[in-house]
């Protein structure tokens, strides 16, 4: 109906600092009701150009300003966030499905502090300088910002990890263009709106949305943008690290995981068990750090398999606007079928789905009937050549699994192409430290999970990615360095 399409929100690209119509749109999808909700820009090969042109010319003026001078813009964008964290909530809520709750105190807090973290950090940098007193000289480094990044953000956690990349890239001087995902641009087209009164130059901040196979693939072979930091599917990156070669560009990419827990018979139940459900079915499953292997010393594997499911049971799915549901909608109809095939391939090979999918009932309030919802399941008794415990699932589905020794497990976990995060569950100190040495993982939590310190580097070894993020990794990756040399 007319009035049904008038209520959609359209949403336009951000080209040096005005919104600019597209002649194609696409629709994107309410996840909790399986409605159309917005209309997201089809952009192409003319948009990019328009967006690289203007943050091309933006550049001098942008990189020539102080550390201190853009860390104030920075600080001002993350204020006008946090005014109107409400808002970005619900509308990234509404637009992932996502709990409301989530999105309050996880997505919009962090892309408030993305900006004042690199605020601050690019105040603390310094650079290098040796002498070689011998032949009368001193070499000293100099770091200048590359000129126009690319950054291209995925759908799970979209403002938040778009923030990621654009507080390290504007903050260390360069100018941006970006393309968030066609499945979750309302934020990103929010914040927008508020780059001129944080006092962000035209040009400076541009956003192109559309589909990866259009608009990134313009950018990503676009020879004015030397920089490409890509958070996604490792399929993606491919293409991308192809596309880059013959410009010799610079990439971070940031991919899958398989994310192992290993929890010993020494663990600690109390602790281990809320926080391995969270770890797994935290965000719907769709955050790259879930866990989706669980290897449980044979000892506690039965009393830790009959709580966790216990628990997991538990869990409330439901409208992602009520505070009291533990989890929302999976991001879209296609999304859902394929993580129910990987639940429907474990049972073909003799799995047992103990909770969840297909096993429990899933009642929804009548606004959601169409909506993009399942339990969380948990899957026991895999064999670890499985496409369940090899591939990313990137959903609410974990799978158990019994080990002996500690020497065993180790090789299993390691036993995938992917090695971004670990977790390690014990209470021998010396064990924490060993198992931990020899995990193939880019970050190990112990007795934990995603405890983050932004100080440090974040990133995946093997299929997990290239490069690493953080206050000093994003500073070297967003500058380029020279050694100087002078002899007196």
């Amino acid at each position: 109906t007319m009035a049904h399409s008038k209520a959609l929100v359209v949403l336009e690209n951000f080209i040096g600092g005005k919104f600019v119509p597209c002649s194609s749109y696409i629709d994107s999808y309410n996840p909790s009701t399986g409605d159309i909700y917005c209309r997201v820009p089809d952009s192409g090969k003319e948009e990019v150009e328009a967006a690289v042109k203007a943050a091309k010319n933006a550049f001098p003026i942008w990189s020539s300003k102080s550390p201190l001078e853009r860390s104030q813009i920075l600080n001002k964008l993350a204020d006008l966030i946090e005014h109107d964290l409400e808002a970005f909530a619900q509308a990234e809520s509404k637009d992932q499905g996502k709990t409301i709750t989530f999105a309050r105190t996880v997505d919009i807090p962090r892309a408030v502090y993305n900006f004042r973290f690199f605020a601050s950090s690019i105040l603390h940098h310094t650079t290098e300088c040796t002498e070689m007193a011998t032949v009368g000289c001193v070499h000293y480094t100099s770091r200048a910002p590359v000129g126009v990044a690319g950054l291209i953000s995925p759908w799970n956690l979209p403002l938040y990890l778009l923030t990621w990349k654009i507080a390290p890239a504007i903050a260390c001087g360069n100018t941006v263009v970006a393309k968030p995902s066609e499945m979750t641009s309302v934020t990103a087209w929010m914040m927008c709106k508020l780059l001129e009164k944080a006092g962000v130059p035209h040009g400076v901040v541009n956003v192109v949305f559309g589909t990866g196979a259009k608009a990134g693939e313009a950018l990503v072979c676009h020879p004015n943008v030397p920089l490409i930091s890509f958070t996604g599917s490792t399929l993606t990156a491919q293409r991308i690290m192809e596309k880059s070669a013959p410009h010799c560009k610079r990439l971070s990419l940031e991919l899958g995981g398989k994310n192992p827990a290993i929890i010993f018979d020494d663990a600690d139940l109390t602790q281990c068990i809320p926080t391995t459900l969270r770890s797994s079915f935290a965000n719907q499953g769709e955050i790259c750090l879930c866990t989706s292997r669980i290897f449980v010393q044979r000892g506690i594997y039965s009393e830790f398999l009959k709580r966790f499911v216990a628990e997991a049971k538990k869990w409330k799915v439901g409208n992602p606007s009520d505070p009291t549901v533990d989890m929302g909608a999976l991001i879209s109809k296609e999304h859902l079928e394929k993580v129910r095939s990987y639940v429907k391939k474990a049972q073909a090979e003799g799995a047992r789905v103990l909770c969840g999918e297909g096993v429990d009932s899933l009642p929804l309030p009548p606004g959601n009937q169409k909506g993009y919802f399942m339990l969380p399941t948990v899957v026991a008794e895999v064999k670890d050549e499985s496409c369940c415990m090899q591939e990313e699932i990137f959903g609410p589905v974990t799978c158990v699994v019994a080990f002996d020794t500690e020497e065993e497990v180790i090789e299993r976990a390691n036993s995938v192409k992917y090695g971004l995060a670990a977790t390690v569950w014990s209470s021998n100190v010396g064990r924490v430290h060993r198992v931990a040495q020899r995990l193939q993982s880019g970050l190990v939590w112990t007795n934990c999970w995603l405890v983050r310190d932004l100080n440090l580097p974040f990133g995946g070894m093997k299929a997990s990615g290239i490069g690493r993020e953080g206050a000093k990794d994003s500073y070297e990756f967003f500058t380029e360095v020279k050694t100087i040399t002078i002899k007196h």
